[in-house]
């Protein structure tokens, strides 16, 4: 599940009395830049010319872009609309009709935009229904169409991820016998890869369900304990020399491999969320209730080595091969900051120029699946208000630049571009489900994202709420 965080507006409300004075010592420093014009991917002549990654075509402006009076008339499953704002074309991936039952179930995206739900060629991918399991689609990226595919019969429990090397391979955790697996989607086989009871004593009521997967293929990561926010090993299984532990509650390390004992400072907490990094080489894991102390830490898996973020740690973040990108919320909604993970808190401001912001904060959901080696593909993502209107039919809010929108943000250090694609069309207003999080493809091609589409998708079958669907983005 997503990372854990305070409400972006309790941040606000807290921090900005000492936002002032620490936008003030980072501009001495050197890490802030003053107000310079805004960043625009035509700045770098060296570019390429043509559409797509690394460097985008879309819009770099930063205009405040109203919804239109009424969101944009979309067919059923299959249908394709150009956004009208940003020129985006946007495919409807499900409707009323694609749940197996028929019965007109709200449909999504993972609830973390961290797991990679793209097969490498973009090829393949999966949703997810309110019933908690996993719909595979065919994709065909040349003409942006999608057909739901069988649904594999395996006890893949949570949201299982797509290798970043093997474009069948779908990797995910089996809950009733706790042990990571693999599920062929070309022959329908399954594998077991580790079972966690033959390294790490569980106890009846310990489960695990998240799978994290680092990009060769070799190093797997999930928590252990009885459900989320309780959760108190961190487990990591290596193909070649076995299985490693952390217990964050108690700070001791074991395991087949590496030192062990017990670490040297002094935090202890539950966990929320754990990730593995691209490279295999770090964990970062976020509190889950009762933590005391900083905000995110990053294991070194093959050592000993903790560390804490101590400022600006309560975002969402996504990880890289060595960094992690995140916003401060100490300025604006997208101060995001680039952070090795084994300096948490060093960090390079990637837009410049940002102004605080004066009007309700809004949220961000990051996504970097296209990640390459040196950490330096863009970072997509997409934002909602949280006070969005839920009158159906009626806009969601626009008062500044990138507000309800699916956006990409360079991440290079040659510009502060922000590439612009087009409104998500989400009230955001039906529960924690239709906030408009999304995955990228790890071709950095499309972006898959949930939206209730201004409440024009029908109710649910209760009738409380209206309908999701997904929907991919062309990325260009």
């Amino acid at each position: 599940m997503e990372a854990h965080r305070f409400s972006a507006r309790t941040i606000k409300e807290f921090l900005l009395p000492f936002a002032v004075v620490l936008s003030a010592a980072a501009y001495l420093a050197g890490q802030i830049q003053p107000k310079a014009a805004q960043p625009n991917a035509a700045q770098d002549t060296a570019r390429p010319t043509t559409c797509g990654p690394q460097y985008y075509c879309a819009r770099t402006d930063w205009r405040v872009e109203p919804y239109p009076e009424k969101p944009p008339a979309i067919g059923p499953a299959g249908s394709i609309i150009t956004d009208p704002t940003f020129g985006s074309r946007i495919l409807r991936v499900t409707d009323g009709k694609s749940d197996p039952e028929q019965a007109g179930l709200p449909l999504y995206t993972p609830s973390s935009p961290e797991q990679n739900s793209w097969s490498k060629n973009s090829t393949m991918f999966y949703i997810t229904t309110s019933e908690g399991s996993i719909l595979l689609y065919d994709f065909d990226p040349a003409k942006m169409a999608a057909k739901q595919t069988r649904t594999p019969k395996i006890d893949l429990s949570g949201e299982p991820q797509f290798s970043f090397r093997q474009n069948n391979i779908l990797f995910g955790m089996n809950r009733r016998d706790r042990a990571f697996e693999q599920y062929d989607t070309s022959t329908g086989r399954v594998a077991e890869v580790n079972a966690i009871g033959k390294c790490f004593k569980l106890s009846a009521d310990d489960n695990a369900s998240l799978v994290s997967v680092s990009s060769d293929d070799n190093r797997f990561v999930t928590m252990i304990g009885p459900q989320q926010d309780k959760d108190y090993v961190i487990y990591v299984y290596d193909r070649a020399q076995g299985c490693r532990w952390y217990n964050t509650q108690s700070g001791e390390i074991g395991g087949q491999w590496g030192p062990k004992g017990t670490i040297s400072v002094p935090d202890r907490f539950l966990l929320h969320n754990v990730r593995i990094a691209k490279s295999g080489k770090f964990v970062y894991m976020t509190r889950g209730g009762g933590g005391i102390g900083h905000g995110w830490v990053a294991w070194e898996i093959d050592g000993m080595n903790v560390r804490v973020c101590s400022i600006a740690c309560s975002a969402h973040y996504a990880l890289g091969y060595s960094h992690i990108i995140g916003s401060s919320e100490l300025n604006h909604p997208l101060d995001l900051w680039l952070r090795p993970l084994d300096h948490p808190d060093s960090y390079t401001v990637l837009i410049s120029g940002l102004q605080p912001a004066k009007d309700y904060w809004f949220d961000n959901h990051l996504s970097w699946n296209n990640v390459d080696e040196n950490d330096s593909a863009p970072i997509c993502f997409s934002t909602y208000r949280p006070n969005n209107p839920d009158t159906p039919g009626t806009g969601p809010l626009v008062t500044g630049p990138w507000q309800n929108e699916i956006d990409c943000a360079e991440t290079d250090g040659k510009a502060s571009t922000v590439w612009r694609f087009a409104h998500t069309y989400s009230t955001a207003r039906n529960g924690f489900w239709s906030e408009p999080k999304g995955n990228v493809s790890q071709d950095g091609r499309f972006f898959m994202f949930t939206s209730d589409w201004e409440d024009q998708l029908g109710k649910t079958p209760k009738g409380d709420k209206y309908r999701t669907d997904v929907f991919i983005v062309q990325l260009r």
